[in-house]
């Protein structure tokens, strides 16, 4: 298992390590650099002189100074040259410095006779020196020994390498500062916004004000603060839906109790009772089959096959269900429905839960008819169910489909949760309106064929 690492740490790390690895990389590439171009320089200034001092042997003269009388216009270096003998000794009329002469003179020797030199780099008690060597070609035997003068240019990078060696220590120990103090900077944030997260876990849900800095940091904890709101809110609808459930079903458990006693102690007609317990009993599993399938919805589509139905045919079998209370009512039906078939790809059980619950509501308000529209509008399939009953309160109306929320009239509460959760769960919308009573619409989105 990888060991873990606090984000401040990972953060100080890197920026620091990022920033020792520039700063060795400029350092590293300067010293190359100067160095190429200092030897490039040398190189041709050793070349330049040997070609003078073999023009100067070959044509039998003695200069009496340098052969290099002028210094590199860059480098600010000087070349000579010394005319050793067989034995690699500097003759009499050795050219450039004397002391010079004899300790490359020496270095020369230890080398090994008759070795040749190209602008190798030589260190002496009296300085550092680029050398090569040639062949005297006024005298058999004997060699001429190249040399430029580095001392100053060398020194002078030695002393702007330390100058850039105290910058880059400066530059990583403010690297080291700055770095830290961003990544506790970034890191406070985060352990603020990971204590707000373990509290809202705890189910401690009060909301917190922050103020970050940085933009994402401030969008984060506003979306915490949105989510534990929320949270808030549903375990609000949780606690209201649970009392509402444990009312709801305790109504016909106290029923059932009463006439199931009333049979036992003799009370009560026992054929009268058996019915009334079968009722609450038929109203209770209705009741419980309800609130599963709401759970079921509340969880995202179901599953099953969703092949596209005529929700026409839909509407047409849910009002022949229930034809029955709407003839014991007196109410009739109307219909506006397309003439081409509303095709939607939906479970017939879900689409019958749907219209269902809704024809089944208009029922318990409706004074005479019950209006149903059925067609393909925008781009979407559009159902209406309308009644001409006396519309919903104007409290009510933002509530209707919350869960065990019940109107004025209203029956258990959940029927209409069942519709939004189905019309939902297919990317589909549910509203209501009053329209010389209650207008119930829904609309799914169709795809292009």
């Amino acid at each position: 298992m990888k060991r873990k690492w606090h984000i401040k740490t990972r953060l100080l790390i890197a920026l620091s390590g990022l920033t020792c690895l520039v700063l060795v990389a400029v350092a590293v590439s300067f010293n190359l650099s100067v160095n190429g171009y200092i030897r490039s320089r040398v190189s041709d200034q050793l070349t330049n002189v040997t070609r003078s001092a073999s023009d100067a042997r070959r044509g039998g003269h003695e200069p009496k100074g340098p052969f290099d009388e002028h210094p590199d216009r860059i480098t600010g270096t000087r070349g000579s040259a010394v005319v050793l003998d067989e034995d690699g000794y500097p003759v009499s009329n050795a050219l450039g410095d004397g002391r010079v002469a004899s300790e490359l003179s020496e270095w020369y020797r230890a080398q090994g006779k008759g070795k040749s030199v190209s602008n190798e780099s030589v260190s002496l008690d009296s300085g550092d020196y680029a050398v090569s060597t040639a062949d005297d070609p006024a005298e058999a035997g004997r060699t001429l020994l190249i040399y430029v003068d580095v001392t100053a240019i060398r020194a002078f990078a030695r002393q702007v390498n330390l100058v850039l060696l105290i910058v880059i220590a400066a530059a990583i120990l403010l690297s080291f500062v700055l770095s830290r103090r961003f990544a506790k900077a970034f890191a406070a944030p985060v352990q603020q916004l990971s204590a707000f997260a373990s509290q809202i876990g705890s189910g401690k849900l009060e909301k917190q004000e922050f103020h970050f800095r940085d933009v994402e940091f401030d969008e984060l904890g506003a979306s915490m603060n949105r989510m534990a709101g929320e949270l808030s809110q549903a375990k609000q609808k949780q606690e209201t839906f649970f009392q509402n459930v444990s009312h709801e079903l305790r109504t016909p458990l106290t029923s059932i109790r009463g006439n199931a006693e009333g049979i036992v102690y003799g009370i009560m007609e026992p054929q009268a009772a058996g019915r009334v317990i079968l009722s609450e009993s038929d109203k209770l599993g209705g009741m419980v089959e309800d609130i599963l399938y709401l759970s079921r919805m509340g969880k995202g589509r179901p599953e099953g096959a969703a092949e596209p139905i005529d929700l026409r045919e839909v509407l047409s079998l849910c009002v022949s269900e229930q034809s029955a209370e709407a003839k014991k009512r007196e109410i009739a039906f109307a219909f506006d429905f397309d003439e081409e078939p509303v095709l939607l790809a939906i479970r017939e059980q879900d689409a019958q839960k749907l219209f269902g619950n809704l024809i089944s509501n208009a029922l318990r308000y409706a004074k005479k008819e019950i209006r149903l529209s059925c067609r393909v509008k925008d781009g979407a399939a559009a159902v209406q169910v309308a009644d001409d009953g006396p519309g919903i309160n104007s409290e009510d109306l933002p509530r209707v489909f919350e869960r065990f929320y019940k109107g004025q009239g209203g029956k258990h509460g959940i029927g209409l949760a069942i519709a939004k959760s189905v019309a939902e769960a297919y990317g589909g919308s549910i509203s209501a309106r009053n329209e010389g009573g209650a207008v119930f619409e829904v609309a799914f989105p169709i795809e292009k064929q």
